[in-house]
């Protein structure tokens, strides 16, 4: 080889062999990158791609993390409903993976969603456990965890809560600091750092606009009511009502994807839509059964992720704290109770992944005494097995209003739930009252091919004794491995932790 000016006198020496080697590698790769550039600004099918390659190299992906408040399973297109239209997380759904398994730790906001930031079971977050309540600072989160390692980290909307943040020891929210709109907040983003944002939506929680979802020109001919609700036309409404909310959360979703569009940044960016618990209709929200906490989920990363799967796996949303550490190249804290979603979402099998365990303790405050309804479960593709800790206690709150809400107040009020309350007493609708309101055994064991929305309960057959021992065994090994204080002990203490909800 001949020298050239452009190339260092010391070549010729052994030392200069190596800088010789490290020179035609940095220009192999500069010449790489002016060529895919050159492509891509010559391309109109690759315009984001020109973006982002005219961006300094960032391995460390940018995460969107889109939370809806009471958006229950399976109320979206990508999941065969046909009413409800759901474009965004279709889009997702198709655009990376779709999860069918998919559950809350909690189907109430606050623990649920301290569930996410920490990747904790609830149990394992004193005051953090409740609704209402707050999460001691002794709980490392992840976007502070992503924070002091480069990202720039915010939320809008809702983020962790109801509840005092600032009891719990912090300064400012566990999901981060709080930007007016995610648009605002990425003009803000320097070009060389990852970004972390909670989006926290407050749709599709109640109260709804009575009539809202004829108006939106839904058909109530259309709805498929679930066989725990009368199939009356004010429950039909309801579920429109609720619909015309969860469209709502999708259409800011939709523009939020645009947002990363436009900003170049959809390629390197994790992408993850859920809800945080189960539908605010009775026998959903605050529950332990499917309708309180399977939830939606996509996720998409296309950098990382291929597209066009559907996941089968049970994943709890405690997951999402240790995948989107994994995915940002930091080690999950030992802590951690949940499992990165990585391996699945790159095709591969993780261990433990035929069953997810649920939990509640105190929703609101319901019952006189301030006290909670502890209740652990255990989800399989065969069987919801419940054990009620309390059975001597209204699992939806007292008959008469204690502090909070009104009678049965772990219910949120609605049309559906004033149509039961008003015909408890009628033959035709006392069953489904009872499912929503009675009192429950110790344990309740229902047979999901046989019961899918878990009206039947079996725990008491004989037919069902080895499953049942089973799945109580499971649930046993869950509360002890993860250090459950209702497993070493018969105490209360989330009936004394404080409430820091205001009656209506």
């Amino acid at each position: 080889m001949q020298a050239s000016g452009a190339f260092p006198q010391t070549f010729g020496t052994c030392d200069g062999a190596r800088l010789l080697y490290k020179h035609v590698m940095q220009n192999r790769v500069a010449l790489f990158l002016a060529i895919l550039t050159a492509a891509c600004a010559g391309s109109p099918g690759l315009v984001a791609g020109a973006e982002v390659a005219a961006k300094p190299f960032q391995a460390q992906p940018n995460i969107l993390f889109c939370l809806a408040d009471d958006w229950a399973w399976p109320h979206a297109g990508a999941y065969g409903d046909k009413i409800v239209k759901t474009p965004a997380f279709d889009r997702v759904a198709r655009e990376g993976v779709l999860f069918t398994h998919a559950f809350s730790a909690a189907p109430s906001c606050t623990p649920s969603r301290a569930a996410i930031l920490t990747g904790q079971a609830p149990h394992r977050l004193k005051e953090g456990g409740n609704l209402h309540g707050f999460l001691p600072k002794e709980f490392p989160v992840y976007p502070e965890l992503l924070e002091k390692a480069g990202y720039v980290i915010g939320f809008s909307g809702k983020g962790w809560g109801p509840g005092n943040f600032q009891a719990g020891g912090r300064t400012r929210n566990p999901a981060g600091p709080k930007s007016g709109s995610f648009k605002a907040f990425l003009k803000n983003v320097p070009a060389d750092k990852p970004f972390c944002f909670w989006f926290g939506s407050h749709d599709p929680h109640r109260p709804y606009e009575k009539g809202s979802g004829t108006t939106a020109g839904m058909n109530p001919r259309d709805v498929i009511v679930p066989p725990y609700l009368p199939d009356t036309p004010e429950i039909r409404g309801d579920i429109l009502d609720y619909y015309v909310e969860v469209q709502r959360f999708d259409q800011d979703v939709g523009e939020l994807l645009g947002d990363i569009e436009a900003a170049g940044q959809s390629q390197n960016t994790l992408v993850v839509i859920t809800g945080d618990n189960g539908w605010p209709f009775p026998r959903g929200k605050a529950n332990l059964y499917d309708a309180g906490t399977r939830q939606p989920l996509a996720i998409r990363w296309p950098a990382k992720v291929a597209s066009g799967k559907t996941i089968d796996a049970f994943v709890n949303l405690a997951d999402l704290a240790p995948t989107f550490l994994h995915a940002a190249g930091l080690k999950p804290l030992p802590e951690m109770t949940g499992q990165s979603l990585l391996p699945l979402l790159t095709g591969k099998t993780q261990p433990g992944r035929d069953l997810v365990f649920v939990e509640r303790e105190r929703h609101a405050n319901v019952r006189k005494g301030d006290l909670s309804y502890p209740a652990r479960a255990v989800r399989t593709k065969e069987f919801l097995y419940i054990r009620n800790l309390r059975p001597d206690r209204w699992p939806a709150g007292d008959p008469e209003k204690w502090k909070a809400v009104g009678p049965f107040g772990d219910c949120d009020g609605s049309p559906s739930k004033e149509f039961l309350l008003g015909h408890r007493d009628e033959s035709e609708f006392a069953k489904l009252f009872q499912l929503a309101f009675a009192k429950r055994p110790p344990e309740e064991l229902y047979d999901l091919s046989k019961d899918p929305h878990q009206i039947v309960n079996v725990a008491d057959r004989s037919e069902y004794a080895a499953a049942k021992k089973k799945l109580r065994a499971s649930l046993d090994r869950w509360q002890t491995d993860t250090k459950d204080p209702r497993a070493a002990s018969d105490d209360d203490p989330w009936d004394r932790y404080p409430y820091f909800g205001s009656p209506p």
